[in-house]
């Protein structure tokens, strides 16, 4: 397939949608061509949202796409939208290519309320960090579905998850693709299945967007390489009992041997990630200097909380994502810890990649910790240990941002071109796993 012909026909987007705005465009497109687009509810956010999905093509083969499983990354709300528009305008695409499509928007839409305070302004690095919010780990629609293993058991899905997991009971589909996306890491994907022809195909229509690659450290130390920035899909399997997780989308389209997909794609670009120059640091030096300054990290929003926590009242998000950090993180970076093959000289992209980790992990943390202090001033609860601890951490959390902002040599990528390569990525792949049936 020429996928070129898609890619290019994305709109020029300067921002992100609401969640609003995201269900008054799926309103506008199902009620302009009510012959080409089922819209339906599948289930309910545990705040009250409706969760719904725009269905439209002809199978045999189903596709289940799934945007804004994580709520800070909402380039796939835009992917989906492109989509759909693309496949009711283009015949072809919607009759011949073989696929029902059954696209959703946003599967978290409580959490992307949290995040609409930057998404205007989708290259402020700045409002980014203020207004940043990811769930605790068993807050994430993506890492809640079910485990009935003999070691590790796990039923505490959400409401968002099930929804999911019946509209892939419903439609049994061949294809599943989750829509992620990162900050400064390079572009980089996860793939279900062991196949390097398309993982080559996936990066080359990355770096042919000018986006680099990653080749800096795994996102997860025990992530298996199967092509230039494309590792095997990690399995809850293998992971969830560390992270005190469930499975992921990954685990249930197995269920159905679907080919799953996940596409991460930076919003910042920084060559650096790319450039496998031997540098004169040891690779375990850069690893273990990006520990140590996360734990720092998770000991003074400690001290910081322990300061404040007899005065808290509001049971925010931010509270709940906070202390699921403190609790936890400590425990998940400690499997780099024993990461084979450290004694040897760091590329610049693995110098880069630990020490962008840092600055990464201050500025969503520091800036989710102020937004909790936040809601309790915005109460009232103006006690002396909030207002001081604020004004502290406040002033911590410029220092880390203007740190990160010293060490930066990133340029904002254009969201078109974000958009454009996830849904490059999602052709190639559907196209992929039909072939592989036939």
């Amino acid at each position: 397939m020429d996928v070129d012909q898609h890619m290019s026909r994305v709109p020029d987007y300067t921002a992100f949608p609401t969640v609003d705005q995201m269900h008054a465009e799926l309103d506008e497109i199902a009620a302009a061509h009510p012959d080409l687009v089922r819209l339906r509810r599948i289930g309910t956010s545990r705040l009250g949202e409706p969760l719904r999905v725009a269905t439209v093509g002809s199978g045999p083969h189903d596709a289940v796409i799934i945007g804004g499983p994580h709520p800070n990354e909402p380039i796939g709300s835009l992917t989906v939208s492109s989509l759909l528009r693309q496949l009711v305008e283009d015949a072809s695409l919607r009759e011949d290519f073989g696929y029902r499509w059954h696209l959703i928007p946003c599967v978290d839409p409580d959490g992307a309320r949290l995040n609409e305070g930057w998404y205007a302004r989708p290259s402020d690095r700045r409002a980014y960090a203020e207004h940043f919010y990811r769930p605790a780990e068993t807050d994430q629609v993506e890492w809640t579905f079910p485990l009935t293993g003999e070691d590790y058991f796990f039923d505490r899905t959400l409401p968002e998850t099930e929804a999911l997991m019946r509209l892939m009971d419903e439609v049994k589909p061949t294809f599943v693709y989750s829509l992620h996306n990162g900050e400064l890491q390079g572009a980089f994907y996860y793939l279900s299945k062991d196949e390097p022809a398309l993982a080559e195909r996936l990066a080359a229509i990355a770096t042919a967007q000018g986006l680099p690659l990653h080749m800096g450290p795994p996102e997860v130390p025990s992530a298996v390489q199967i092509g230039p920035a494309a590792y095997r899909s990690p399995r809850g399997a293998d992971i969830a009992a560390t992270y005190e997780i469930g499975g992921g989308s990954v685990d249930y389209a197995e269920r159905f041997d679907a080919l799953h997909l996940v596409t991460e794609l930076p919003y910042w670009a920084d060559p650096r990630v790319a450039d496998e120059t031997p540098t004169d640091q040891q690779y375990g030096e850069t690893i273990q200097a990006n520990l140590a300054a996360q734990r720092a990290l998770i000991a003074e929003l400690t001290r910081s909380m322990a300061a404040v926590r007899a005065d808290l009242t509001v049971h925010s998000p931010f509270r709940r994502a906070v202390q699921d950090f403190l609790d936890n993180h400590d425990g998940f970076i400690s499997e780099w810890e024993s990461f084979p093959g450290t004694d040897r000289p760091a590329t610049v992209a693995e110098a880069v990649g630990n020490q962008q980790m840092v600055h990464t992990m201050r500025l969503r943390y520091g800036g989710m910790y102020l937004r909790l202090l936040d809601a309790e001033l915005a109460a009232g609860n103006l006690t002396p240990a909030i207002r001081a601890e604020h004004t502290r951490v406040k002033a911590l959390f410029d220092a880390w941002f203007a740190e990160a902002e010293a060490d930066a040599t990133a340029t904002p990528i254009p969201v078109r071109t974000l958009v454009a390569v996830q849904l490059g990525a999602a052709l190639l792949a559907a196209e992929s796993a039909k072939r592989s049936l036939s």
